[in-house]
């Protein structure tokens, strides 16, 4: 028998970065909306006869749009944290468990993607 653990990655050390699939702004209050394009034929057929949008337009909320750009494909989300920790302060806690849940929802919906980061 092995003594040996699996020993799961930390996601703090991942790294997100946006899907490229997307586009984005930031308005003039610093809130940033992500525009998903609704493809393939079952948004066709739902943008026919729902009156579904071409376009979903995401709105963030006042974290999440400080946090959207500070994804970069470089920062971790343990430096992304140490950046939030910065801005808000006490607001941000419990602060890695609402980080981490917040970046794994975004990579949910594939808004992001998330890699290991190369150490």
């Amino acid at each position: 028998m092995s003594s040996r653990k699996n020993k799961s990655p930390n996601y703090l050390d991942f790294v997100p970065k946006h899907n490229e699939k997307h586009t984005w702004n930031t308005d003039e209050q610093g809130i940033v909306t992500v525009y998903v394009e609704n493809k393939g034929v079952f948004n066709r057929i739902a943008q026919k006869c729902f009156n579904r949008p071409k376009v979903s337009q995401i709105h963030l909320e006042k974290m999440g749009s400080f946090i959207w750009p500070l994804i970069d494909g470089k920062r971790s989300v343990m430096d992304i944290g140490e950046f939030v920790k910065e801005h808000f302060g006490e607001e941000a806690e419990p602060l890695y468990p609402r980080l981490v849940q917040y970046v794994k929802m975004l990579e949910n919906n594939d808004l992001i993607r998330v890699e290991k980061a190369n150490n």
